[in-house]
């Protein structure tokens, strides 16, 4: 049952799980979630067919109905659960996973996330515990549903004028090409626009540079004002700036208030994930808005946004949240926004290379990955080692540390699925960046025989 994670299931198809393991996640979902009714979305993975079969066949065996949407963008089945009141969906996907991988995230009532914490653990322990799933005596039934009509009626509502910018979208053989042309039209220049499961062109993740690298010469090449791609399922999105290079994800956070407070006059509170850069909280600070932090993933960020009523937020890893989207995260509505200031910062004569330098203030290590096992013995040893030598300004205790200190800061935390840990830090100068990664990566390696990755 490796495929149960904080976040969804995931992991290799016929690998870590397997159609008995669909049967028995769609048996059960409606007892653990107290519905009779369960909203049903897929990817175009070649797996996701079969998956879709058994999932189905046991939502119906429990006594429950199926309403299915098709092929569809994780975000349009968080807008399918939330706008017509279902208690439980699944999405079949592994999201920036490669061809090979499939899985399935699961939302309840509002579109509110269930993870391991929430549920997906109790559904592991009723597979893990061979409990019986005998077939109801009344059979749920299927339906199919077509919500593509009224999802981008809602999209439509923040469409700006993007009639002055030239956009380079690369849509990964993804999900968001569904949707994207109709949205955006075809007046921008697409690439790997055509929907295919097996990911011919590259990793449908834009996280890995070797991705994004077509986009930035298609920018280059046209010209554009700004480039557009999106992972798989196209709940996440990230931006080549004018001059074709990559935008950290997580400056996009700042970047948004052009929308929210200079367009829309929304003050509110602006939810960033833990690895955020320091610079994202001082530029919000200067319109009026208080951020806050908290964990990594959509399980963790959607209720903390709703918890808090936050305004937006985001994440490192190209997530984006909005009050306005039942607090969940949404690629196609993020890249939307962005686009519309991409628009108002072109007409005052400004790209959007511009706006990120006025954003960007530190040097920034990206995550670096280290292999070991005594993950949390190597995290004390790092903050016990740094904050030994200097008293730190912040400090943060959960999904791993965060300790801040004048000149710099670092995040320093243990992967949910294998033996790594993750460490960022930023520093108001290079050579102090190189000098705090040196002397990370000497406690790693020496004290815990860590091997580094990147």
């Amino acid at each position: 049952m490796g495929a149960f994670h904080a976040y969804d299931i995931r992991g290799v198809y016929n690998v870590d799980f397997d159609r008995h393991t669909a049967y028995k996640v769609g048996y059960f979902l409606p007892s653990l979630l107290g519905t009779d009714k369960v909203l049903v979305g897929r990817d175009a993975r070649v797996s996701s067919d079969e998956i879709h079969d058994y999932l189905v066949l046991g939502i119906k065996d429990a006594g429950a109905d199926v309403y299915d949407i098709g092929l569809s963008t994780t975000p349009m089945v968080y807008f399918g659960t939330a706008n017509y009141g279902f208690k439980a969906s699944v999405q079949i996907t592994a999201s920036h996973n490669t061809a090979e991988y499939n899985g399935m995230k699961v939302s309840r009532e509002n579109a509110l996330p269930v993870g391991l914490d929430t549920g997906l653990g109790q559904i592991k322990q009723w597979i893990d515990e061979g409990r019986e799933t005998p077939v109801a005596d009344k059979r749920g039934t299927y339906h199919q549903m077509d919500i593509r009509e009224d999802y981008l009626k809602f999209l439509g509502k923040y469409k700006g004028d993007y009639s002055g910018l030239k956009i380079a979208f690369d849509l990964s053989n993804g999900m968001a090409c569904l949707l994207a042309s109709e949205i955006f039209g075809d007046t921008p220049d697409y690439i790997f626009d055509d929907l295919d499961g097996r990911f011919p062109n590259h990793e449908p993740n834009p996280l890995i540079h070797d991705n994004v690298v077509p986009l930035e010469n298609l920018v280059k090449e046209k010209k554009a004002d700004i480039g557009v791609i999106y992972d798989g399922d196209a709940d996440r999105v990230m931006f080549v700036d004018n001059e074709g290079h990559f935008i950290s994800p997580d400056l996009i956070i700042a970047l948004l208030a052009r929308y929210f407070v200079s367009e829309r006059g929304d003050k509110g509170l602006v939810l960033q994930d833990i690895r955020s850069s320091k610079a994202v909280g001082e530029y919000l600070a200067k319109f009026g808005c208080e951020v806050r932090t908290w964990k990594v993933g959509r399980a963790f960020a959607a209720l903390k946004l709703r918890e808090i009523d936050g305004v937006w937020g985001g994440e490192l890893a190209g997530h984006y949240y909005f009050r306005d989207f039942f607090y969940s995260d949404s690629g196609l509505l993020a890249s939307m926004l962005v686009l519309r200031v991409a628009a108002g910062l072109k007409a005052e004569g400004r790209t959007v290379a511009d706006a990120i330098r006025e954003i960007t203030r530190y040097q920034n290590s990206g995550e670096i990955n280290f292999r070991l096992e005594d993950k949390k013995a190597a995290m004390d040893a790092v903050r016990d080692y740094f904050t030994a030598q200097e008293q730190p300004t912040a400090s943060m205790d959960f999904d791993g540390y965060r300790v801040e200190f004048k000149e710099w800061w670092f995040n320093i935390r243990p992967s949910n699925t294998e033996p790594y840990l993750r460490f960022l830090c930023e520093a108001t100068s290079e050579t102090l960046l190189k000098q705090k990664i040196a002397e990370t990566t000497e406690i790693l390696t020496s004290k815990f025989g860590a091997v580094r990755k990147g």
